[in-house]
């Protein structure tokens, strides 16, 4: 059914294979796939009484599965509670790096750049504008990358393009001839400035005019651009600069499901209304009204039925869905743990065994987005400092040491309960009271339960406070 639906979809000889597999990608992910479909689920009959086949039709209701997976791995990934730490044994870039989070809410950009990239791919754009930072997602859709043949992991250049009416680009200040027809808009990051070329026809000659007005030169000597391949494995595109998809095996799946619950919910609405089967004709010419107080009144030998259907049809329905739905999950490493289960308050670990897959797989993810993409930008950040004067919170901060070594501490997958937090503490002055263990590193390994920011200040002002008296138990 999914080859179905994407032969529906209009192919444009103009883009890329690739492209064309991530915009299908895109559909799913967003709720659109279905939009191609001509038919809604309740048109059985065509405007000349042709029966309209399943395939045509867009399913009634839907079962936003994929959707749910991304969004819980990457909660799980850079939500408030999760969101990593970026630690340097240089105290001014760790305090640096704690503002620059708060100031370009590089939780949420982090967080769309991970939805958006579940497809395959994401790219993650650092601007300077005043001297001050800011990062935006890109899709990957229209972008190309090249990369550096001696550094394979180094961009030496990333380009866009894509077709926009005359009509959008009149709304965005250009002087366009025929506001309805389609224009090719160009762009291109590289080591010294982001280039912007002048819409050319779609159709006509190639055009490399450079748009001076546009064109910025941000000088940094390195392209502002994070790429960032989603999950290891073969892309779906079959691009390598693209990762895995981390829906794409639940698709199938996940279009029966909806098709299914559809046909379910057809069945009941039927049940309310069942069909009216007459064996000869009524003896009276009037219009016949269905209802409780309406009688049929028919021959001698007629005879008059409901044509009713049993109910364990769409319980057979319901518990095949359920089926699909575990093997779905479990294909893609979704949350199969229900809240029916729970009897009574479990520790955190027992909740981490219950969501084992889709935190096996919001752990994968931390390679991609946390150790690539987020470490990759906060180095970005340390070069960029060298060459421009940046502001961050509002104060202006002095260079940066480029080399520095950057690491993130991620917190715990669940919030630990008070037993855990006790047997922490426990554990823990057990451990610095041996000697096995430094204050600093205990106080490091609960940062983030008692959302503790700044571990060394933190260390001073329990060097200052006064022991605290604990009541004696009688």
């Amino acid at each position: 059914m999914f080859e179905t639906i994407c032969d529906l979809i209009p192919r444009d000889p103009d883009y890329s294979a690739r492209s064309r597999t991530l915009d299908i990608l895109k559909r799913v992910l967003d709720g659109t796939l279905y939009d191609v479909l001509p038919y809604q689920f309740h048109e059985e009959r065509g405007a000349g009484g042709e029966y309209i086949p399943l395939r045509n039709r867009r399913p009634s209701v839907r079962y936003a599965l994929s959707r749910i997976v991304v969004e819980d791995s990457v909660a799980l990934l850079f939500s408030e509670g999760h969101f990593p730490a970026i630690d340097c044994t240089d105290p001014m870039i760790r305090s640096v790096f704690a503002d620059l989070v708060k100031d370009t809410r590089l939780n949420q950009v982090m967080t769309e750049a991970a939805l958006r990239g579940s497809i395959g791919s994401v790219a993650i754009l650092m601007r300077v504008l005043r001297g001050r930072l800011f990062f935006s997602p890109l899709d990957t859709t229209y972008l190309v990358p090249s990369w550096d043949p001696e550094a394979p992991d180094t961009l030496i250049a990333v380009n866009e393009k894509y077709k926009v009416t005359g009509a959008q680009l009149a709304a965005e200040g250009y002087a366009i001839d025929d506001p309805g027809a389609e224009y090719w808009f160009m762009r291109r990051w590289d080591r010294q400035s982001e280039v912007w070329f002048l819409p050319t026809p779609v159709g006509a000659a190639a055009s490399a005019d450079v748009d001076l007005a546009r064109t910025v030169a941000h000088d940094l000597g390195f392209v502002p651009i994070v790429w960032v391949r989603n999950l290891p494995g073969p892309s779906a595109s079959g691009d390598p600069s693209d990762g895995a998809c981390t829906f794409r095996a639940a698709i199938e799946t996940q279009i029966e499901i909806d098709y299914q619950l559809s046909q379910a919910g057809r069945g009941l609405k039927y049940s309310s209304d069942p069909t009216l089967l007459i064996k000869e004709p009524a003896t009276s010419d009037s219009e016949i009204v269905k209802g409780a107080g309406n009688a049929l009144v028919v021959s001698e030998k007629g005879d008059a039925k409901l044509l009713e259907i049993g109910g364990t049809a769409s319980a057979a329905v319901l518990d095949y869905v359920r089926v699909l739905r575990e093997m779905a999950l479990e294909s893609i490493h979704g949350n199969r743990a229900s809240a029916d289960r729970l009897t009574a308050a479990q520790s955190g670990r027992a909740i981490e065994l219950m969501n084992q897959g889709l935190i096996s797989l919001a752990d994968t993810l931390r390679v991609s987005y946390g150790e690539g993409a987020l470490l990759g930008l906060a180095r970005m950040v340390l070069r960029a400092a060298q060459r421009y004067r940046l502001s961050i919170m509002g104060e202006e901060i002095p260079p940066l040491d480029p080399t520095a070594r950057l690491v993130l501490n991620w917190p715990r997958w669940v919030a630990p309960t008070a037993d855990d937090r006790m047997k922490d503490a426990q554990t823990l002055a057990t451990l610095a009271a041996a000697r096995q263990i430094s204050r600093e590193t205990a106080v490091k390994s609960i940062a983030g339960t008692y959302d503790i920011e700044d571990v060394p200040a933190e260390l001073a002002r329990i060097a200052t406070d006064s022991p605290v008296q604990l009541p004696r138990t009688p």
